[in-house]
């Protein structure tokens, strides 16, 4: 097969490349592939000739064809680059992989020939057995496909979803994307903490008479600040994180000297954000800053046949003596489940089917008795009475300041905020009765 003299030199020119580049022609069909693409499909110069289907995907048909979208279908169509998201067969076993595909003109009239970058994607391995984000249904490749795009952003990410839906391996996942992934992840938890006790982890401790201690902040430094559950954040912290996202500065609890942090916030949580600031109960500015990308992760029930999947792998990490299976009446038993408490009840009813089975394969039976095991958790507590966002705020200060003394001056300081700004927020109080 012989290439035209300009796409020869395209050819030699795709050998420097360090990422999985393919040049193939409007029938699908590859004339040019780099070392690096050859190395990631454990092929040798023979991949030439063959359509890209047959190599990536083990298929005899387009993609378009087979259910997924077809980069080169779409190119073909809109005349421009096009990028999907696609699990390939790689010799590291199926991966999923980030697909920018570029046309490429020689002439007048349409493209003959397309240009393929492939980048294998940290997060998200396809295999079994191996931690990371696990899945094949569209509800879980179009969450990946946002989790990609974050990873090469530096936007703040908030991460949606029920208990139990893999909040902290996706902000991990999106970590380990990005080009912070050489520094550190610190993982915040704000509801684990009281709010003087958070306030000083998170900031650091600067007060005269005590310590000095970096923050988690500090420790973050070049990489990722992970909040989870961020809607646990006191007011009075919302508004110090605020200040830090919009300024990229703060200072040390009871300090006035001014630092400055090069850090990418990432939040979890499993409430309403939206329904907080309407409640009164967050800051509808911080929400608006924090939320510039939301993603949602899909919980067990939106994900089909991925129960499996994912349970194939538990089974292999919760009994290490030897490999475990599941019977076809198992994995019924699992798909007809809606897994109200998602990956933490898959595990739970995994670790009861294995203790009541004596063999290999967990049948049916088993599983039905695992399942049944699981009763329904007692009702929430009652959502707290409507109080509006300047009362929370007028006794979140009222409270700070019963532990804070000298002069208005050092109480800002201690508060982390500018005399002014302390001054105005006594006039709001002062002004509203009975907030205080």
């Amino acid at each position: 097969m012989t290439l035209p003299d300009s796409l020869d030199l395209l050819a030699t020119w795709l050998e420097t490349l360090p990422e999985p580049h393919v040049l193939f022609d409007a029938q699908y069909r590859i004339l040019a592939a780099n070392s690096a693409y050859r190395q990631v499909f454990g092929q040798d110069a023979s991949v030439l000739g063959r359509t890209c289907y047959a190599v990536s995907h083990h298929s005899s048909v387009p993609c378009d064809q087979a259910g997924e979208a077809c980069p080169l279908a779409r190119a073909q169509y809109s005349g421009q680059c096009e990028r999907v998201l696609h699990l390939h067969h790689t010799s590291r076993g199926e991966e999923y992989v980030a697909i920018a595909l570029q046309p490429l003109r020689t002439g007048a009239g349409p493209a003959q020939y397309f240009l393929e970058k492939m980048e294998l994607l940290p997060l998200g391995p396809a295999q079994a057995g191996q931690a990371g984000l696990l899945g094949r249904s569209p509800a879980f490749r179009a969450t990946l496909e946002w989790l990609a795009r974050a990873g090469t952003s530096n936007a703040c990410v908030v991460l949606h979803g029920e208990p139990g839906t893999g909040k902290e391996l996706a902000a991990r996942a999106v970590h380990a994307a990005s080009p912070r992934a050489e520094h550190p992840l610190v993982v915040v938890d704000c509801a684990g903490l009281p709010e003087a006790l958070l306030e000083s982890e998170l900031f650091g401790q600067g007060r005269t008479g005590v310590p000095s201690r970096n923050g988690l902040l500090e420790m973050a430094q070049g990489g990722t600040l992970l909040l989870q559950d961020v809607d646990n954040l006191p007011l009075l912290l919302q508004t110090r994180l605020l200040r830090l996202l919009d300024s990229g500065t703060y200072r040390r609890v009871g300090s006035s000297e001014l630092r400055r942090a090069d850090v990418r916030i990432i939040a979890t949580t499993s409430a309403d954000l939206g329904a907080l600031v309407r409640n009164g109960r967050w800051r509808p500015e911080l929400y608006y800053r924090l939320n510039a990308l939301p993603i949602t992760l899909p919980p067990l029930r939106e994900r089909g046949a991925d129960v499996v999947l994912l349970a194939d792998d538990l089974l292999q990490r919760l009994a290490p003596g030897g490999k475990r299976t599941l019977s076809a009446a198992a994995q019924q038993a699992l798909l007809r489940h809606p897994f109200p408490g998602n990956m933490h009840e898959l595990r739970n009813v995994l670790q009861r089917a294995l203790l009541l089975t004596d063999g290999r394969s967990i049948g049916g039976p088993a599983m039905a008795q695992a399942l049944a095991l699981d009763a329904a958790p007692p009702p929430p507590p009652a959502a707290p009475s409507r109080t509006t966002l300047r009362a929370r705020e007028a006794e979140a200060l009222h409270q700070a300041l019963q532990h804070t003394s000298g002069t208005r001056q050092e109480q800002a300081r201690a508060l982390g905020v500018s005399e002014r700004t302390l001054y105005r927020r006594l006039r709001a109080r002062d002004a509203s009765p009975g907030e205080h």
